[in-house]
């Protein structure tokens, strides 16, 4: 039985849910989304709950009955409230700054590297060595931060590179005489 599937998804005030033909949209403040469901999982709303429940009790019908749960979980927050994922940038002279559509990255290459920042995500920096990646789907942000991440990751001597805000780097002790 799933561990996570069997709690509804609770949804606040300011947030429509619609349940239609295997199709589950929500609204709320930062935008409209949609999830298509599998054959698998059935949902319905019941007042401000949302229930998913597995159509059988095969063994593909329990995985996606948590899956869908979390995935529905995660629209109902995003539209809310949304997600962010902070980065941070260290190394003498490493820098970024967000300049129109693009963020621009100075990270000890030769060149500054450019991102185009996608529609559905807003950047932010407020300081030169922090960035804030905010929207409202979970996956696009976190997909997003991997990419900006994967320009330079952080290294294991000095720890220069761009890293996540709760990532711990596991240092490593240099050559010795």
């Amino acid at each position: 039985m799933s561990r996570v599937g069997k709690y509804p998804v609770v949804v606040p005030s300011g947030v429509t849910v619609s349940v239609a033909g295997g199709e589950v949209s929500v609204k709320g403040k930062l935008g409209a989304t949609s999830l298509k469901l599998v054959d698998e999982v059935e949902a319905s709303l019941d007042g401000n709950e949302l229930w998913v429940k597995p159509r059988a009790e095969t063994k593909r019908a329990r995985m996606m009955w948590g899956t869908t749960r979390a995935l529905l979980n995660n629209m109902v927050k995003g539209v809310s409230d949304g997600f962010t994922v902070n980065l941070e940038i260290n190394g003498v002279g490493y820098r970024a700054a967000v300049q129109g559509k693009n963020l621009q990255l100075q990270l000890g290459f030769s060149h500054d590297v450019i991102f185009p920042i996608p529609e559905d995500v807003a950047i932010r920096c407020d300081k030169p060595t922090a960035i804030a990646i905010t929207g409202k789907d979970r996956q696009r942000v976190g997909q997003i931060a991997a990419e900006i991440r994967a320009f330079r990751g952080p290294e294991p001597y000095k720890g220069k590179g761009v890293k996540y805000e709760t990532e711990t780097i596991l240092r490593k002790e240099g050559k010795k005489k």
